[in-house]
């Protein structure tokens, strides 16, 4: 969304997110190939990918394909989700120290806004989904190697 940083511009309030950014109430698109931006973009698209990925995974994890014996998807799905993980905090870091650094000081009244959190929060959700995606993987694979009783 647009609401990843909010500031004040000449009296008025503005915003902006990846995207775009708004002032006065109209929204304009982010024109400039700055490389901070362009590099939080492609980690946030990067780490979508995975994620969905990782839900693919999850959700084959439950099916029983005789063809996919050898491969563990829960596994695989707690893989991409660590993945996930690692995009978003490069995405995020990224954007945090450039904006801290660098356009915390450009504008005095400023602060992070709710989709910057949601990033944050985004990557705790793909750690922990990652944690139980191997959680489930051994405990299938201690099933499988104590054998039936």
């Amino acid at each position: 969304t647009d609401y990843w940083m909010q500031y004040r511009l000449s009296g008025s309030f503005a915003h902006q997110g990846l995207w775009r950014y708004c002032m006065s109430g109209k929204c304009y698109m982010q024109t400039d190939s700055i490389a901070y931006w362009n590099a939080t973009r492609a980690f946030m698209i990067l780490s979508t990918m995975t994620c969905f990925a990782g839900i693919i995974a999850g959700i084959l994890s439950f099916a029983h394909f005789s063809a996919f014996e050898r491969f563990n998807r829960s596994f695989a799905a707690g893989i991409m989700f660590f993945v996930s993980t690692l995009f978003v905090l490069l995405a995020m870091a990224i954007y945090t120290g450039v904006t801290v650094n660098f356009l915390g000081k450009r504008f005095g009244d400023w602060r992070f806004s709710w989709s910057y959190i949601l990033g944050w929060v985004a990557l705790l959700m793909n750690f922990f989904a990652g944690i139980f995606y191997m959680c489930a993987y051994r405990m299938h694979e201690s099933r499988r190697v104590a054998g039936p009783r």
